[in-house]
């Protein structure tokens, strides 16, 4: 399922309480739609001080609900019949005001009317709150968040940042794109809830000097789309990444690193902690014995000629892991195999050099600081591969072929 198709045939109920964060949800719901949601907008009469439903119907292509009196409903009954058609309700924003509604079981208007009546088994509720800090902060605020969750309410948020008032800190409303990945990992299956799993990815980057270096064309996404999908999962996830510039998925831990030195030294003492260990990063093999402490230049005493590096070895991140005694060593280690060609026997060979239970396959050229790749599974018993698509797709997979093998 790729990022365009993520919500396909989910019908989302989005809900606007009043707040200046209702700008943001007319691009939610542009990128709900482009997901391939079907959105049906309602609002609160204080929302609609803020953005008009002109607007919202323009975006969701469908009829914006504002009135519980709203007599076009055949039976005019609107607050049972939006909810029996969503496979969620998200009210994004949720006012201060709007979340004590929901925990005190209020009903006077038509968004606190279709909380109260939505069938809970199959509708779940989902909340953005969106407040200044002073008002997030406030004992009432917390308690009724406490409750909101305690009577099964999901909470999402708030952000931390600059608010329309002009103070800073915590309330903000999440960003669109952030509350669409939110809703794309609710519907995701919780194959790996529990669980903690822990990953490398990228280059590293082996210092010549202050300036140069030797690294490799990884670009580090395969490896953040399977962080991704693994939070999405359910699963504690905690991400070693070199030097790539991507945004850290949702919900992830990130440690930054540059040598493969570096990252050894971080995942060694993780490892024992997780229960999971995927190894995707491209770590270089070598490096030189000693970095220059300046750079290197050309010397035409010399006639120019290259400079010559005493090169030694790295230490072997993968095979250390899976090295590990029992009691610290994760109960499943996947290997990644970047190769250029011969790709299955190379991926067998370090199966069973590094003494992993699966090796994952891929053409390096065919896939680096590219958006899709095809995958060669291969442990004991054989090979299967995973046809080419987006990476996020790939790594969906690959979560889903790691929870069975827990």
């Amino acid at each position: 399922m790729s990022e365009s198709t993520s919500l396909a045939g989910r019908h989302i109920l989005l809900a606007l309480s009043g707040g200046i964060a209702c700008y943001k949800s007319a691009e939610l719901t542009r990128l709900l739609t482009k997901a391939g949601a079907t959105v049906q907008v309602l609002m609160s009469e204080a929302a609609e001080h803020f953005i008009t439903a002109v607007t919202m119907q323009a975006l969701s292509g469908r009829t914006v609900a504002t009135s519980q009196w709203d007599a076009r409903e055949p039976n005019n009954m609107a607050h049972i019949n939006l909810s029996r058609e969503a496979d969620l309700m998200l009210i994004a924003p949720a006012s201060a005001d709007c979340i004590a509604k929901l925990v005190q079981g209020r009903a006077d208007d038509l968004l606190s009317l279709t909380a109260l009546a939505r069938p809970s088994d199959r509708c779940p509720l989902l909340v953005a709150p969106a407040m200044n800090r002073e008002m997030w902060a406030h004992p009432a605020t917390q308690r009724n968040i406490a409750q909101l969750r305690a009577d099964g309410g999901i909470v999402l948020g708030p952000g931390n940042g600059e608010q329309a008032c002009g103070e800073t800190g915590d309330g903000r409303m999440l960003e669109a794109a952030e509350l669409l990945d939110e809703l794309i990992a609710f519907f995701q299956p919780k194959l790996l809830a529990g669980r903690k799993l822990l990953i490398t990815a990228g280059p590293t980057f082996e210092a010549l000097d202050p300036v140069r270096g030797i690294t490799n064309l990884s670009s580090g996404k395969m490896g953040f789309a399977i962080a991704r999908a693994a939070a999405e999962a359910g699963a504690a996830v905690t991400l070693v990444a070199g030097p790539v510039h991507l945004p850290t998925p949702r919900h992830v831990r990130r440690i930054d690193v540059q040598s493969a030195q570096q990252m050894f030294d971080a995942v060694l003492p993780l490892a024992a902690q997780h229960e999971l260990f995927v190894a995707t990063a491209a770590v270089a093999d070598w490096r030189p014995l000693a970095a220059s402490a300046h750079k290197i230049k050309k010397d035409p005493s010399q006639g120019n000629r290259p400079p010559a590096f005493e090169m030694t070895e790295n230490p072997d991140i993968l095979a250390s892991v899976a090295a590990l005694p029992a009691g610290q060593r994760p109960r499943l280690c996947v290997g990644f195999a970047a190769e250029s060609q011969d790709l299955a026997r190379h991926g067998r060979d370090k199966l069973l050099r590094k003494k992993v239970e699966l090796v994952v396959g891929n053409i390096g050229p065919a896939t680096f600081g590219r958006d899709d790749n095809a995958l060669l599974l291969i442990d004991a018993e054989g090979e299967r591969e995973l046809p080419r698509a987006d990476k996020l797709s790939l790594a969906r997979q690959l979560v889903a072929e790691i929870a069975r093998r827990v």
